[in-house]
């Protein structure tokens, strides 16, 4: 499962897009809108990613310093997050998250503009998965015997 590629599992699947200059109030509201966990941040001018803002970002950077909601995303996103090509398998990206202490990366194309997130909350649905297929087989073994 984690050898699938990461193209596979972004597709038809939405992320949230941000410019550098809105507020962590106007971010925070449509992270909360989408039930998101992470908006990526992306250059106005060109459309590349310069930033991830996630939920541990407005948390540690804003409520606990006191900062005011009108501060633009760009003094709190974490800059120029590591990033991943479609072409990646999501077990490389599972590592990568991994040795770097983060639980979003985003996917970007060869340009660096973001084609989608990526969390370490997507290897759970793997573990499900061949946790349902463990269960199964322990089943038609119960059976069996």
């Amino acid at each position: 499962m984690p050898s699938r590629p990461v193209l596979e599992i972004i597709q038809n699947r939405d992320f949230l897009l941000s410019t550098p200059e809105k507020s962590v109030h106007a971010v925070a509201a449509h992270m909360k809108k989408f039930g998101a966990a992470a908006v990526l941040v992306a250059n106005e001018s060109d459309g590349k990613l310069i930033g991830i803002c996630t939920e541990r970002d407005l948390t540690y950077k804003v409520l606990a310093e006191g900062l005011d909601p009108k501060t633009p995303v760009s003094e709190v996103m974490t800059r120029d997050p590591q990033g991943v090509g479609t072409e990646k398998t999501f077990g490389y990206a599972l590592h990568l998250m991994h040795e770097g202490g983060f639980r979003h990366m985003p996917v970007l194309d060869p340009d660096g503009h973001p084609v989608g997130l990526i969390s370490s909350r997507d290897a759970l649905g793997l573990e499900i998965l061949n946790f349902r297929k463990e269960l199964e087989h322990k089943e038609a073994l119960a059976e069996i015997l």
